[in-house]
């Protein structure tokens, strides 16, 4: 769309006000010719120098030198109709709308009655300047003048109706024309194609040929061509390619470049191939649109090849090449060529240039350049709302959540003007999913539904994950519950929400309710039932769904749905069979493959093939922290000392260090965090007393935890006692900062520790309160001294 709308840009041009122009031009001269012959002789000098100051005022007018024309205008001691039409006129044509509308009003005021020639120009600055109420007060005037039937008017309406999206009155106005030329025709094919409606235009287009007999000219040509574009319709296209070629439009350059892209949009590459080769190639868009054309088919090198040859040839490429170039290179991922463009650009004087810009920025971001990407988008002088999706987009899809809002933040408050559509709301709302902040993530939705999207599938899909990442499960299930026109990716979300908290049952009802009302599941449907199978611990239904996904909907599986089959064995205890079952894979383990049979081996205290398992993920990825700290657990809990300090060196030695366990709380709008021994809080000795209170009624002592430290460590083992971590006092300071009765909701950075998590299953049953811990894995929902996750995580 974007390189028609360019095409469109380059080639139009305004037919009518030229003519109505030129013809009152001739209508002023012939009038002052025949005033001359029958005046006296005193009356023949001031005709002949008003005639001279008119065609000075046009000659001013048609090169664009509107100052000279004002003050010779403004000279003028009587201006007539010609002169202030000259003038509206040449406002129009050089883009100054506001001047020329205004214009028009001082006319009115001066006494001159607008007449067929003012209102063409007056209606294009309306339509130009998207100045509806304006546009509709002087069609009435045009009415009360009863000049409604005038064709250059008409014509000019109706291009104004359908600019501003009302089609329904520009078709009124062309059905009661009662004389209709081809431009009328054409401005009514254009007004449908504008609008999205490809399939009337080619319907205009035909009865303009079959049932009124009205020869097209090329413009009705570019309409229909653009309308095939719109509708991807390339048989359509090549039978407006005949009539071309019947009609010798084909050669004209516009017509041909119009068809070339044509056959580019509808994906007819080897037809846009044979037309290229028979085209002039002087012109540099024709070498754009057929750029273009190897992108959007996906024939990246092809583009890349093409440019290579355009360089060869000297033919010298503008902003508009390299917009078409760069979303190659950036699926290439060729970062140095794309770099080489932007300094080409930079060379050439081509920035700024919105376009080019936003297509830099893509590159870079997409490359994972965010800081270039940045560095660009903050010089930009212009920034439409595209760029700054783009921005945000990049942002989320690299992981920097807090940097993608704070981007969505200053688009708010630097851009009041610029409201955020969909696009930017559905690339935000997971960034606030990954922040996991509930008062964040109800004012987003808040912020959602002051918008207007609240019908939005795409966005409220996005809410729904969000609110199951905050951890308010019930919210959830309420956006769920209130999309009308639900899809696929809709149960999918829900389905993974109800597995992320543990909820297997009413995961697997939902996948049921899913089949029954006709929707087909797809990969990410079966990876959410697997997941909430492996979370739960249904391990034959498990097996049961990964079947049916095979054998029933004909889906191969990937390395996430292996991954969740991986899980359900090692819950089942049988290392031996899990490892046979890894090797067996028809694909590459990855490290989160291995990574599930090293958590199973630590609930099995399996330390063989503990050890085994992590010599895999090394080869895989030798940083990764995590493995090193079940391998220290898995020493510890053995009293295996040296093994367990082997490890400790090791991570030291690799420059990795343990993540500190922060546990959070939000009440009243405000988070709470808390760290492991942290006496930060001003109320920590209240909620250290409560958590001592909680561990005697459970039964639990220190004494009873100091076999699983180091006894080297002894002395600096009291701040890191299970009792100190941060999720109890967290938990604490839930429990007495809340209203009695309502669920706690504590959020962990990391995996929560086995006595933890044992202890918070006591605490729920003590308390009579529900108590939801959301860890790196999944969120806890205990109550009555029971998990949801079947104490396996």
């Amino acid at each position: 769309m974007a390189a028609r709308a360019i095409l469109h840009s380059i080639y139009s041009s305004s037919t009518t006000n030229k003519s109505s122009a030129s013809d009152q031009t001739r209508n002023l001269i012939k009038k002052e010719s025949v005033s001359a012959s029958s005046d006296s002789k005193q009356r023949q000098k001031p005709n002949l120098k008003a005639s001279s100051v008119a065609w000075t005022l046009n000659s001013y007018v048609e090169t664009g030198q509107m100052v000279k024309a004002l003050t010779l205008f403004q000279a003028l001691k009587n201006a007539e109709n010609f002169h202030w039409n000259v003038m509206i006129r040449g406002y129009t044509n050089n883009g100054q709308y506001e001047e020329a509308i205004n214009f028009y009003y001082q006319m009115q005021n001066a006494g001159n009655l607008a007449d067929n020639f003012t209102f063409p120009s007056v209606i294009k600055s309306c339509t130009k300047s998207l100045s509806f109420s304006q546009g509709l007060t002087i069609h009435g005037q045009i009415v009360k003048l009863g000049l409604p039937s005038d064709i250059y008017i008409c014509n000019s309406l109706i291009a104004m109706y359908s600019k501003l999206g009302l089609l329904e009155s520009a078709e009124r106005l062309f059905l009661e024309m009662p004389i209709r030329e081809t431009a009328s025709w054409n401005a009514m094919m254009e007004g449908y194609v504008s609008n999205g409606e490809g399939l009337k235009s080619l319907s205009l287009f035909r009865k303009l040929q079959e049932d009124f007999g009205v020869k097209s000219d090329e413009l009705g040509v570019l309409s229909a061509l653009e309308a095939c574009c719109l509708e991807s319709l390339p048989k359509k296209g090549k039978e407006i390619h005949c009539h071309i070629i019947r009609k010798c439009f084909e050669l004209e350059i516009k017509v041909l470049t119009t068809l070339l892209d044509m056959y580019c949009n509808c994906g007819e590459m080897v037809y846009a191939e044979r037309l290229f080769s028979l085209m002039p190639k002087e012109n540099v868009v024709v070498w754009n649109v057929m750029i273009n054309g190897y992108v959007l088919s996906n024939q990246h090198e092809m583009a890349v090849a093409l440019f290579m040859k355009m360089q060869e040839s000297d033919i010298e490429q503008n902003a508009i090449t390299m917009v078409n170039l760069l979303p190659s290179l950036t699926q290439l991922r060729t970062l140095s060529h794309g770099k080489s463009v932007h300094g080409t650009a930079i060379r050439r004087g081509l920035l700024p240039h919105l376009f080019l810009e936003t297509a830099l920025n893509v590159m870079y971001a997409k490359n994972g350049e965010l800081r270039s990407a940045m560095l660009l988008f903050d010089i930009m002088p212009e920034k439409s709302l595209v760029a700054w999706n783009v921005m945000i987009s990049a942002y989320v899809q690299n992981e920097k959540n807090l940097e993608a809002i704070n981007i969505f933040l200053r688009l708010l408050m630097e851009q009041p003007l610029l409201k955020p559509d969909a696009f930017t709301i559905s690339s935000i709302v997971p960034a606030y999913s990954e922040l996991t902040s509930l008062p964040h993530g109800k004012q987003i939705h808040g912020y959602v539904f002051k918008l207007g999207f609240e019908s939005n599938t795409l966005i409220q899909n996005s809410i729904i994950y969000m609110y199951a990442r905050c951890g308010d499960l019930r919210d959830s299930s309420k956006v769920f519950d209130k999309i009308l026109d639900r899809d696929v990716v809709t149960w999918n979300t829900i389905i993974l929400a109800y597995a992320l908290h543990g909820l297997g049952n009413n995961a697997l009802d939902m996948f049921s309710d899913m089949k029954k009302l006709g929707f087909e599941p797809n990969e990410s449907t079966f990876l959410s039932v697997l997941s909430a199978c492996s979370v739960c611990g249904f391990i034959e239904k498990g097996w049961m769904y990964f079947d049916i996904m095979q054998k029933e909907h004909k889906i191969n599986p990937q390395i996430e749905h292996y991954g969740c089959l991986v899980d359900l064995l090692g819950r089942s205890g049988d290392l031996e069979k899990t490892l046979e079952f890894i090797e067996t894979m028809p694909v590459v383990p990855t490290s989160r493959i291995w990574g599930s049979l090293l958590t199973a081996s630590r609930y099995n205290n399996n330390i063989q093939v503990a050890e085994f398992a992590a010599e895999r993920i090394f080869d895989i990825d030798h940083d990764n922290t995590g493995c090193y700290v079940i391998l220290y657990g898995l020493y510890a809990d053995a009293a295996r000392w040296e093994d367990a300090e082997r490890v400790r060196s090791l991570m030291k030695e690799n420059g990795l260090h343990r993540t500190r366990g922060t546990s959070f709380v939000e009440l009243n709008c405000k988070t709470c965090s808390f760290a492991a021994g942290d006496r930060s809080h001003y109320e920590i000795d209240t909620i250290q007393l409560v958590l001592d209170i909680l561990s005697m009624q459970i039964g639990e002592n220190a004494t009873t935890l100091v076999t699983r430290f180091n006894p080297q460590d002894i002395v600096s083992m009291k701040a890191n006692l299970p009792c100190r971590h941060s999720v109890r006092l967290a938990v604490s300071f839930g429990l007495i900062s809340s209203a009695v009765g309502t669920p706690v909701l504590v959020k962990k950075n990391i995996r929560i520790c086995n006595d933890c998590h044992s202890a918070i299953k006591k605490i729920s049953s003590f308390t009579g309160r529900e108590i939801v811990v959301g860890d790196s894995s999944i969120y806890h929902h205990f109550n009555n001294g029971l998990c949801c996750c079947g104490d396996y995580w």
